[in-house]
């Protein structure tokens, strides 16, 4: 690495070194750019936070979320989200993984029509993987990438038939410690997205596409149309067309789902679709409604796309994207296949495959999967049930959604196998994190920070409601203390003292149980883990 940067201007300061190789990446003039979006839009950023704490209060006590009767004319009028380029017309199939060399490359060449590629809850945000990733993106853009594994296998990008690109910048909430303005940490989503954008716009608009973005963790319109104004900015100051810029939005936080019409009219310059995050909007559900007791949840293995609740939520997301021109995006089905375990494969193939059944049938243009090889499963299912490019034209008006039905509680159990499970996925997830790790295979599933936090958020709800297992444990801190030390005992055995001590598992443990002891139920898991990243 080179050494620290210095003051970039009176304003923006670095405070890690340029990871080497990635100077051209961050220079006075990007940095510029990066800083003028940070003072346009970052006290807007700083408000709409302080509006979901305040929110969270009033669902602490005893409000429920409803459709806004201000906003009803935007519900019920006839207008339509901007024309979606040729090249998203058909997504029937998107991968998704972290920004780096590797995946990349096999994403792009993996025969999806999409690659996401994430500088979020799949990349665990180390300033180097950050800048790492951007200077990835930068060369896969032009077709350069390239990348050597430690075994000398060297890894290329196809010429041709490629997925199209689009980039996943970090959520409102998450900060760049490392990059300061005033000597405050800027937004990382400001930093993503300014850097990707003033590099590549115009490359992008060159090579026939276009800047492309997923925007995540949007919790209602106000904060879409922030995203809207900065793009709207980023074109006129980098001298980008107007509407260049297309947008998928991610519902996945519940709130999100009574504002879908408005978020996609706050955005319809932009917009071309939303995507069901549905284990980011499982957290969201447990997380907004945290406080209520009636609110408690089964084991995660029984909330499943079939509960009430989150069929509500998918049919309601499909009838508003079809209404508006837009796409409805099906999400991940975590199963990925395991090397030499035919049986576990053929488990995880007969998952995926019921799962994208059901997608397409309900009208979703397309679907998400996490591992190439889970990419022929999903395309056979929508090559079968969705003959076009999309099914935009299937308006699904037969759907009637209710308040009450998008906040239904499930219905199940909690069991001594469900309690262990979210233990040690949390625990395992964020030791992985914490050693630069954002995407972990877990038993048989793709884990990401979404999942991990499921998992905690419902030893919190079961801790501090009372609740007890249907073998009869109470689930109380002294015996989840006692399952967590059983459980990392048993991943000490599973993979050997030398990798287990390779990972910070135990600070990992200490991080979760404070977590999941402390009286006041804190937002992200990733935001007290990213202070220990370093």
């Amino acid at each position: 690495m080179t050494s620290t940067a210095a003051k970039t201007s009176n304003l923006v300061q670095l405070h890690a070194p340029i990871p080497k190789g990635c100077e051209f990446l961050v220079t006075p003039d990007a940095l510029a750019f990066v800083c003028a979006l940070a003072e346009q839009f970052g006290a807007r950023r700083e408000k709409l936070l302080a509006k979901r704490v305040a929110r969270q209060k009033e669902f602490d006590a005893g409000a429920k979320p409803d459709f806004n009767p201000a906003t009803k004319a935007i519900r019920e009028g006839d207008w339509k989200v901007a024309e979606v380029p040729a090249d998203l017309l058909d997504r029937r199939v998107e991968i998704t993984g972290p920004a780096e060399p590797k995946m990349i490359i096999n994403a792009l060449n993996s025969g999806a029509k999409v690659f996401m590629a994430d500088l979020e809850d799949s990349l665990s945000p180390t300033w180097e993987r950050v800048i790492e990733g951007q200077k990835a993106l930068y060369e896969a853009v032009r077709g350069t990438l390239s990348f050597t594994s430690p075994e000398g296998k060297k890894y290329t990008l196809n010429s041709q038939g490629l997925a199209v690109l689009i980039v996943r910048p970090r959520g409102w909430h998450l900060p760049e410690r490392n990059v300061t303005l005033n000597g405050k940490p800027i937004s990382g989503a400001l930093l993503d997205f300014g850097l990707y954008f003033f590099h590549n716009a115009a490359e992008r608009i060159k090579r026939g596409t276009g800047p492309y973005f997923y925007i995540p963790k949007q919790e209602n319109a106000e904060e879409a149309q922030l995203w809207a104004d900065v793009f709207a900015f980023a074109e006129e100051y980098c001298g980008i067309k107007h509407g260049s810029i297309k947008a998928t939005v991610l519902i996945e936080v519940i709130t999100a789902t009574f504002e879908m019409h408005e978020i996609l009219h706050a955005l319809k310059d932009y917009a071309v679709g939303l995507n069901c995050g549905r284990w980011d909007y499982i957290f969201s559900t447990i997380k907004k409604f945290h406080a209520r007791p009636e609110c408690v949840m089964p084991d995660r293995t029984q909330i499943t796309m079939n509960v009430p609740f989150l069929k509500a939520y998918y049919e309601l997301l499909i009838q508003t994207c079809h209404k508006r021109g837009a796409f409805a995006m099906g999400g991940m089905s975590a199963f990925i296949p395991v090397k030499g375990d035919e049986a576990a494969n053929e488990k995880a193939f007969a998952a995926v495959r019921a799962d994208k059944e059901r997608e397409a049938g309900a009208g979703h243009d397309g679907t998400w999967v996490a591992h190439p090889g889970l990419i022929p499963v999903a395309m056979e299912v929508f090559d079968r049930l969705m003959p076009e490019k999309n099914q935009r034209s299937k308006l699904r008006e037969d759907v009637k959604v209710s308040a009450a039905d998008l906040v239904a509680v499930p219905t199940g159990t909690i069991t001594e196998a469900g309690v262990r499970n979210s233990i040690s996925v949390a625990i395992q997830y964020t030791a992985q994190w914490l050693n630069g790790n954002g995407c972990v295979p877990l038993f048989n599933l793709m884990e990401d920070a979404a999942t991990a936090e499921i998992s905690r958020s419902q030893l919190w709800q079961w801790v501090h409601h009372g609740a007890s297992t249907v073998e009869g444990h109470p689930i109380i801190e002294e015996l989840v203390a006692s399952w967590a030390d059983q459980e990392m005992d048993k991943l000490r055995e599973q993979i050997g003292e030398k990798a287990f001590a390779a990972a910070p598992y135990d600070r990992a443990k200490q991080l979760v149980l404070k977590l999941t002891f402390d009286n006041n139920y804190v937002e992200f898991l990733t935001l007290p883990a990213y202070e220990a990243l370093a």
